[in-house]
């Protein structure tokens, strides 16, 4: 194999649109500098896109317009050279099961500690961050390139609560919840509800009711009554002093929320 370009037509032809420089450099036999100035060319012509350094993607014709591939098509192959255990979440995860009301501008990533949000192209990953992230519920689904992890239905409702700030807040929040509904396993939400923050248990209760998914409530009460509940602001970032109180949620409903249903 003489050149990156031919490393490439080689990848795709075996199903690969994902590439590191280290592995072109083992392909190639050639230097790591001689290797990365082959990739630049490519680059500069809009072959090749680098979501992270040292990690390459192959941009076929049909998205060199978007200057990358889509998120799902390497987030898979990018969080194992990272070695870090990943799943979509959020929005992005919610869009998964059915609940495409308001489409992400980004595509959301959780991991375990901290990194900074990528682009490639027109392309947007942000990553969020969940210490306990490996006990969460995840689904698999295929793409084109390999298979993503994803949060689960009732994984994701607690989460959008649990992140409402990278949600669109609470009324996206809820529009979300009532379209999500309909893929949550009552079972698997109390079960999740039980490895979760309290808090998150408490304002997800309370916009199940307001969205009018009672039994999907209901399973949350069974695992309140096992919890050390307290009062918590319906939105956190405001101030809980003098709001009415829900009394079966013990939630102070400190803001409106007006779904887009």
């Amino acid at each position: 194999m003489d050149t990156a370009a031919d490393y490439l037509d080689n990848l795709q032809m075996n199903g690969r649109l994902t590439f590191t420089t280290e592995d072109a450099v083992n392909a190639l036999q050639r230097s790591p500098s001689a290797v990365r100035a082959q990739i630049r060319r490519l680059k500069a012509k809009g072959h090749v896109a680098d979501p992270a350094r040292g990690f390459h993607v192959i941009v076929p014709p049909q998205y060199r317009r978007l200057g990358c591939l889509p998120a799902d098509h390497f987030v898979p192959q990018l969080m194992g050279h990272l070695g870090e255990p990943y799943y979509v979440a959020l929005l992005s995860a919610a869009a998964y099961h059915g609940a495409a009301h308001q489409a992400p501008m980004a595509f959301q990533v959780m991991v375990p500690r901290p990194r900074r949000d990528l682009e490639c192209g027109g392309v947007r990953v942000d990553f969020v961050v969940r210490h306990d992230l490996e006990s969460t519920t995840v689904v698999e689904r295929d793409t084109p390139t390999g298979v993503l992890r994803i949060a689960s239905p009732a994984a994701t409702a607690l989460e959008v609560v649990g992140y409402p700030e990278r949600c669109g807040y609470l009324d996206n929040v809820a529009t979300v919840l009532a379209e999500l509904a309909e893929a949550i396993d009552p079972d698997a939400l109390e079960a999740e509800a039980r490895r979760a923050p309290v808090a998150w248990v408490q304002r997800l209760g309370y916009l199940l009711a307001l969205v009018e998914h009672e039994p999907l409530a209901a399973r949350l009460d069974t695992v309140l009554a096992d919890s050390n509940v307290f009062p918590v602001a319906l939105a956190p970032w405001e101030a809980m002093e003098g709001a009415p109180r829900d009394a079966r949620w013990r939630v102070a409903i400190n803001t409106g929320v007006e779904p887009d249903v």
